[in-house]
């Protein structure tokens, strides 16, 4: 297995212990600053959430830099961002810091939109993921982030940054998902 896979795999392998931190009830006590108290649990899933999604850059830098880009690595590395988003936006919800319906959009999004990568694969076509996409999964990661932060440093000055990103992510979201569909819908429509 190649350093890059590598990389994808060990980013999977925290997204339990990230769920850990996010949800499970351990108590180590609360961060107290900019007018949040915020379970220390929590910033450590804040930290492995930040890990997990630089490695997605990461193992796509090594990927091209090193010449190592396998069909492993190109079913893989989606799915392992798919399931630390997916992860995210379950706790979220759960921790009643996100609206269902905005996670649902989410997800829903992530798997029509691998229905179609499938189906492309079937056919031997190869979709790269557009430069809308790559800034939707930014705007995730950032909101997720400001969410599971409990808005913080913002919160001391009053300004719904987390409320402001989710909402920008989800329209993101939505907006990626359209022109997805608009560009690949050939596929959907090719007949055998």
């Amino acid at each position: 297995m190649n350093l890059p896979n590598k990389i994808t795999i060990s980013r999977i392998c925290l997204i339990p212990l990230f769920l850990v931190f996010l949800l499970a009830p351990i108590n180590l006590g609360t961060w107290q600053g900019f007018g949040v108290d915020i379970p220390t649990a929590h910033l450590l899933a804040v930290f492995l959430f930040i890990v997990a999604s630089a490695t997605d850059w990461l193992d796509g830098y090594y990927a091209r830099k090193l010449q190592l880009v396998t069909n492993f690595g190109k079913f893989l590395d989606p799915l392992a961002d798919k399931l630390l988003i997916t992860a995210a936006l379950i706790g979220l919800v759960e921790l009643q810091l996100l609206p269902a319906w905005m996670a649902i959009v989410i997800i829903s999004r992530e798997f029509a939109v691998t229905g179609i990568r499938l189906v492309a694969s079937a056919e031997g076509e190869v979709i790269a993921a557009s430069n809308l996409g790559k800034l939707k999964t930014v705007s995730q990661i950032v909101a997720i982030s400001a969410l599971m932060l409990y808005n913080a440093p913002f919160s001391a000055i009053g300004f719904p940054f987390a409320t402001i990103a989710i909402w920008i992510a989800t329209i993101l979201t939505i907006i990626s998902g359209i022109d997805y569909f608009q560009k690949n819908k050939h596929i959907l429509l090719k007949t055998k």
